[in-house]
């Protein structure tokens, strides 16, 4: 990874985020600058998860929920790009 190439690091999401306070990945301070996703071209608002290097995102599945009550999710493998909803998407 080159320096010249990229966005600075204040105007790039992280590589992973999450929406789950459980999760390792979760930072509240980020996702109230609130991030959008695109997922194989496609915007999406009902991302759970992503994982840009990995290429996924998670979403839930319907209205199913585990024995703890938490909402079920499904992996879905692709291309995904994140940006800053208050930065724009700097295509």
């Amino acid at each position: 990874m080159t320096g010249d190439t990229e966005k600075p690091a204040a105007d790039t999401p992280p590589d992973r985020l999450s929406n789950n306070p459980t999760s390792d990945y979760y930072e509240p301070e980020l996702l109230a600058r609130g991030i959008g996703i695109r997922f194989k071209g496609k915007e999406r608002s009902n991302v759970e998860e992503y994982c840009i290097s990995e290429g996924w995102i998670r979403v839930q599945a319907g209205r199913a929920n585990d024995r703890h009550g938490n909402p079920l999710t499904i992996k879905i493998n692709g291309e995904v790009e994140a940006w800053y909803e208050d930065v724009g998407q700097g295509d």
